[in-house]
């Protein structure tokens, strides 16, 4: 069975015992959260949040792209948000590539070499502070004051600031 069939079992299963939400689109919290793909980033369990209480944003890296700052427009100028968190963590796999190097991968795969950044990076400090300056820079977003950056240590689950 493939991936994709068991989600679609277990939400038959699950029938009515998840209702659909009938709550605003707007989060409560009026926060948007950037953070990884990465599975063991539980950001709804990380932070207690309430479903219709936030909008998380996920991509490789948790980096701040011209997606995400689509995506955060979107959030604040039609959906109320004012507050920017973003999550990086501990033992990340952009760690692991180079720009070079996976676009390479990619070109040897497909012959056709990607126009787009990895965003591949090695100080995660650093990286989270370019991606709030990218953040700050934004001529497109109307709420750039509160952004803060933390690093969450997947091992012991815990989060640090990043100043």
């Amino acid at each position: 069975m493939s991936s994709i069939d068991l989600l679609l079992k277990r939400n038959q299963e699950l029938g009515n015992a998840v209702p659909g939400d009938r709550s605003s689109p707007q989060p409560s919290l009026h926060v948007a959260i950037l953070t990884c793909m990465d599975a063991r980033i539980r950001v709804f369990e990380l932070f207690g949040l309430l479903q219709g209480e936030a909008h998380v944003l996920r991509n490789a890296g948790g980096v701040v792209t011209d997606d995400m700052i689509r995506s955060l427009a979107l959030s604040q100028h039609k959906l109320g948000t004012r507050e920017i968190m973003i999550v990086q963590h501990t033992n990340c796999g952009l760690n692991d590539v180079t720009e070079d190097g996976f676009k390479d991968e990619l070109e040897d795969y497909s012959g056709i070499r990607p126009p787009w950044s990895v965003e591949a990076f090695r100080d995660i400090k650093a990286n989270i502070r370019q991606s709030i300056e990218r953040i700050r820079r934004s001529p497109f977003l109307l709420h750039t004051e509160t952004v803060r950056g933390f690093v969450y240590d997947v091992q012991a689950g815990e989060l640090t600031e990043v100043q």
